[in-house]
């Protein structure tokens, strides 16, 4: 006996097709299920759930920024021109948190006592031929200190300029220059890592759990000495692409970016820091490049308070730390995966498809889907004409 034909209701097509034609999809009432129309929809289906599962692990719920808490110690010695310098020097501040600086080069002003003195020929409106172009009491707030009046001569050259109160002598007057740089690319710097996911109750570090001595003897390596977080400064600035002796010099930001992306289905130990390395502060911005920055040490002579003002280059390093994990939950499966077989068209057929084959009215379904069409008949042939007269006659 002859399938009938099944063509999905309120479907306008031509006899012809009615008898070429064998099933349509549901999704699409001009769409022909055909075995190429078959084995497009499994290919957009197996695209769909490769795209869900595999590439953007839309069956995980995630969690993006963990709590992190920062450590970091400096170790090294350098020396300048005049002195040697550890590490309770050159390292601002010495709290040893996530932003530090490691001071490379320095202008220092000496015995600066509060007093009188030309003012710096770099200030505005600081230069003079004679005490009147000098406003006594007025106080510019880019300038060292109080006018009094008087057009000086300025500490070197024929210039003239406008004698302040304040600490003297100025920062142009008598400052020396000392470069920490020499060997400052072998400081070491142990950068200590934890990181907390509250939505997973998952914690981890980036220093091996030994207590062997470990860190007392490693450096950092990517491959071999992953969880030894001791990086040399001189690593670091290879690594963000910069020249140090330039670096030294004019001073720079580095940032160190540690990065925790997670996926806690698999075991903990999958879960692993990849460290980068860049330059944060724009070099090519002369206005905007290098980093530096004062302070001040104060002592006394005679009972006569004086200072040392340093004028301080050097490397700031951010560490910042990102991160994201991911873990199976049912809900965002059900959603993305929903959404991706909607998204490449098979959505309706899907449902066709669970509708006609395991629900209980299937065929109360089906009656409605579809119009049943049975093809025609073969035509009875036709009764021979009798030859027998007795026939004619009867007839």
């Amino acid at each position: 006996m002859q399938r009938p034909y099944l063509f999905p209701r309120k479907t306008l097509i031509s006899p012809h097709e009615r008898l070429s034609v064998g099933i349509w999809t549901g999704a699409s009432p001009t769409q022909l299920l055909t075995p190429d129309h078959k084995e497009a929809g499994n290919c957009s289906f197996t695209s769909a759930a490769k795209y869900v599962f595999i590439v953007q692990k839309s069956y995980q719920e995630s969690e993006t920024g963990p709590e992190s808490s920062i450590i970091t110690k400096v170790k090294g010695i350098t020396t300048s021109e005049h002195k040697v310098w550890d590490v309770e020097e050159y390292v601002k501040p010495p709290e040893g948190g996530s932003v530090f600086s490691i001071i490379t080069r320095v202008e220092a002003t000496h015995s600066q006592t509060q007093g009188t003195c030309p003012e710096s020929i770099r200030v505005h409106n600081a230069t003079c031929l004679s005490d009147a172009d000098c406003v006594t009491g007025e106080l510019d707030m880019l300038g060292n200190g109080l006018r009094t009046g008087r057009c000086v001569p300025y500490y070197q050259g024929p210039s003239k300029t406008c004698e302040v109160f304040g600490w003297c002598p100025v920062e142009d007057g008598a400052s020396v220059s000392q470069f920490l740089g020499t060997m400052a690319p072998n400081f070491t710097i142990l950068i200590k890592n934890s990181i907390h996911y509250p939505k997973f109750h998952f914690s981890k570090g980036n220093i091996a759990d030994r207590t062997d001595g470990y860190l007392k003897r490693c450096t950092f390596h990517e491959a071999s000495d992953l969880y030894c977080p001791i990086f040399k400064l001189g690593f670091i600035v290879e690594k963000a692409g910069e020249s140090f002796a330039e670096l030294a010099y004019k001073g720079g930001v580095i940032g160190v970016i540690i990065n925790w992306d997670c996926d806690l289905d698999l075991p903990a130990s999958e879960c692993n820091p990849k460290y980068s390395f860049r330059r944060l502060d724009p070099k090519h911005v002369p206005a905007s490049s290098g980093y530096n920055f004062r302070f001040a040490k104060y002592y006394k002579i005679n009972g006569t308070t004086t200072r040392t003002l340093i004028k301080a280059y050097g490397i700031r390093i951010d560490v910042i730390v990102h991160g994201q994990a991911g873990k199976f939950s049912l809900i965002p499966t059900i959603i993305n995966l929903a959404t991706a077989l909607t998204s490449v068209g098979v959505g309706s057929f899907l449902c066709d498809w669970i509708l006609l084959t395991f629900m209980n009215k299937n065929k109360v379904y089906s009656h409605k889907k579809f119009d049943k069409i049975t093809p025609a008949s073969e035509p009875a042939p036709q009764a021979s004409t009798p030859t027998d007269p007795k026939g004619l006659a009867q007839l």
